[in-house]
């Protein structure tokens, strides 16, 4: 039987949030605690500096009990589309506004329902930094398609968006998705966790340092989702890795668009006038209305 878990605590700044943006209550992804969870890694609270008062970002650490947020378009009668949400922050925080919530809203915006996903931060002692993060992302991505009908969803698309580290972590979500990497608790470990397309805007950790190749956790195959990419020539996680998955997603046959501008950094979200924060939204707005997400 599938399992709801309660209301999750929350950082004040967080649930602020979501109540402004008239958000749905928090949902624990894990009933009874994450895999492997000590509670020893400190509280979870907002590590901003006080100081930062321009372009402020909220960066959430120590995420221990992680959680799915939906935020319900107001009209989404022609499609149900939804699309998970991964903030950034390199594994070790996450930017829940910038990244975030200000994304749903956009999603929102467009007519497709978002699920806000806070995953685990930062990255646990002894494990890679993406191993607590997908076993949150596919229990989210189960959960979502389990709870379809009765959230008057389609349970067939669901996609995932993630920034930075948050899209490496969608990328591996997209070519992990045959065995969850955790044992199953409910029925909702039981349908599938392949989303039914992906985002990635400038995503990071796509390469590894020492080589032109993709790292092992990233195997693309022809089951692998279609694909929309997005990043800057000058972004300094290294705009290598996303080519390199383009072009392993092509090799793959799988559909995929990218897009790749002369500048714009690192970081931007939809915040700010340039031309990249600007851009990347129409374009993804398009490309899912090409693919049949949005009618």
């Amino acid at each position: 039987m599938l399992r709801l878990g309660p209301i999750a605590s929350c950082t004040l700044a967080f649930c602020l949030m979501a109540i402004a943006a008239n958000a749905a209550e928090p949902q624990l992804l894990w009933p009874d605690g994450a895999p492997g969870e000590r509670g020893d890694i400190g509280e979870e609270h907002d590590t901003t500096s006080a100081e930062e008062t321009t372009n402020r970002v909220i960066r959430l650490g120590n995420v221990s009990e992680p959680t799915m947020t939906l935020y319900r378009a107001s009209d989404n009668s022609e499609t149900a589309a939804t699309v998970i949400v991964c903030p950034g922050g390199g594994y070790h925080i996450l930017a829940m506004d910038l990244e975030g919530t200000e994304v749903c809203e956009w999603l929102n915006s467009i007519g497709v329902n978002a699920v806000l996903l806070k995953y685990r931060v930062p990255r646990r002692e002894g494990l890679p930094a993406h191993a607590a993060p997908l076993q949150d992302l596919q229990r989210a991505l189960g959960l979502v398609r389990a709870q379809a009908d009765s959230w008057n969803l389609d349970p067939q698309r669901i996609g995932v968006l993630g920034f930075s580290a948050g899209g490496h972590l969608s990328a591996a979500a997209s070519t992990q998705f045959d065995k969850r990497t955790y044992e199953p608790i409910d029925d909702a470990d039981r349908v599938s966790c392949r989303p039914d397309f992906v985002i990635l805007i400038y995503p990071a950790y796509l390469a590894q340092k020492q080589a032109l190749e993709l790292p092992p956790e990233l195997k693309v195959t022809e089951k692998t989702p279609p694909t929309f990419l997005f990043q800057t020539e000058d972004d300094g996680t290294h705009v290598e890795g996303t080519l390199m998955y383009y072009l392993a997603l092509k090799r793959a046959q799988v559909p995929a668009e990218m897009h790749l501008f002369p500048s714009g950094g690192h970081g931007y979200g939809l915040r700010g006038s340039e031309r990249a924060p600007e851009s990347w939204p129409q374009y993804a707005e398009a490309w899912m209305r090409d693919l049949g997400v949005l009618n």
